[in-house]
């Protein structure tokens, strides 16, 4: 049985300011690896401590205030970073009620992470244990051997199909925006390292979130949301275009994506719903009047930045649970999209468009909507089930839908054929 879910272990927490160590992901294990990175910044970790099954994060909220509360934190550093100290990592399904995946919550041994040049290392431990060396880093994750890709849960046509109905059900005044996910089976002729993908990932797309959590990877460009200093900040996307990569004709499709009534329709219903979600929390709430247009290496997406300054006592984790699932990633109105959804996709989404990321002893953390990402197969580790979805409105074509899908596949596609990259070396930090 679970100690974590009856009683809170006693824990002991140290944590230590030490030299940049260089990049993080070269300091990953190729055991028990954890990753959430942004650019040059972020947190690698590894080991695990204690671990909590929840469902959503509601669940997890109410064990992680125990397991803070029972905690025995040091630290030499003078300013207190968010993802210091203490910290839990988390995943969570899209939908608890049609699934078979589960998802929850991991502490793990050691934590190394940097925030505007200041670098950090974090060790974790249960009071009456033994120290325990974590595992050694140092090894080179191994290119993807041999991939190839299987299809997914339905065909082309299948797919086009289901979208085809859902706009039917959109014109009939049944929902008025329902998201709509595919899926792509990749196998390699060896076992599958998610340290490599960490790594090709955050070198591509460094404006993204870059995470790897229980075998779920991937880099999100939407942030469902970011607690520091009692400030709330909720990344929305939605409206999307490929890109061509002639500088001309993307600068014109940007121009069509800002005026398309039809992605301006789709993304102004996520924006109210992550506004609606929020409002509750907040003291003050600023939501954009118009979105701007995100630029990413594959594709263009309407975006807004939705701000919030959030009454004392209120978590990210709590925060979290409030805004999943938005519009941008299930649909308007949201209880009858996610019904919808189980009924038209023939697909089980797992964690796929459900929240990934962190939280501190604080409350602070980041909770990222898990897009752009592949789910590892635990029996198998040469398969890997990629994910990619698109909002439907009245409007929708089920070819440039199909299209859309595609585009937002890339980056796993990528990151699993690409060739190495040439990395200098980094160099692991010990407590002192």
């Amino acid at each position: 049985m679970d100690r974590a879910i009856l009683v809170p272990p006693r824990l002991r927490v140290r944590t230590v300011a030490v030299p940049d160590p260089g990049p993080l992901v070269a300091l990953l294990p190729e055991t028990d690896a954890i990753a959430w990175l942004r650019g040059g910044d972020g947190m690698v970790a590894w080991g695990e401590v204690v671990r909590h099954k929840a469902a959503r994060p509601s669940d997890a909220e109410e064990w992680w205030t125990a397991l803070v509360a029972q905690s025995d934190v040091e630290s030499d550093l003078d300013v207190a970073v968010p993802g210091s100290g203490l910290v839990a990592f988390g995943s969570f399904v899209f939908d608890p009620d049609n699934t078979s995946a589960s998802s929850g919550m991991v502490v793990p041994r050691t934590v190394l992470g940097r925030r505007s040049g200041r670098a950090w290392l974090t060790q974790i431990g249960v009071e009456d244990d033994e120290d325990r060396p974590g595992p050694v880093a140092g090894s080179v994750p191994p290119a993807p051997d041999g991939v190839r890709f299987e299809g997914g849960s339905l065909t082309s046509e299948q797919w086009r199909a289901v979208v085809s109905r859902a706009v039917g059900d959109i014109s009939r005044g049944l929902l008025d925006k329902v998201v709509l996910a595919r899926d792509l089976v990749a196998v390699a002729d060896t076992d599958l390292d998610g340290r490599w993908l960490v790594g090709r990932l955050n070198e591509t797309y460094p404006r993204c979130w870059t995470y790897l959590v229980d075998g779920l990877v991937g880099s999100t460009p939407e942030m469902l949301i970011r607690l520091e200093a009692g400030l709330a900040t909720s990344r929305v996307l939605a409206g999307t275009i490929q890109r061509t990569g002639d500088g001309r004709t993307d600068l014109a499709r940007a121009d069509a994506l800002a005026h398309s009534s039809k992605d301006l329709e789709e993304h102004e219903y996520a924006v109210a719903s992550v506004a609606a979600a929020l409002d509750p929390f907040c003291s003050a709430l600023n939501v954009p009047e118009h979105p701007y247009v995100l630029e990413l290496p594959n594709v263009l997406h309407l975006a807004s930045d939705v701000t919030a300054a959030v009454a004392p006592g209120v978590t990210a984790l709590g925060l979290a649970a409030a805004l999943h699932p938005s519009a941008a990633v299930c649909g308007t109105p949201t209880d009858l999209a996610r019904d919808r959804i189980a009924e038209l996709e023939h697909l089980d989404r797992e964690r796929y468009a459900g929240p990934v990321g962190w939280t501190d002893a604080s409350g602070a953390g980041e909770w990222a909507i898990a897009l752009r990402c592949g789910i590892l197969d635990e029996t198998d580790r040469r398969r890997i089930r990629l994910f990619a979805g698109c909002g439907i409105v009245a409007g929708s074509d089920p070819e440039a839908e199909w299209a859309e899908a595609q585009a937002k596949l890339a980056p796993m596609i990528s990151a699993l054929v690409s060739p190495a990259p040439v990395r200098p070396p980094a160099v692991r930090p010990a407590l002192a």
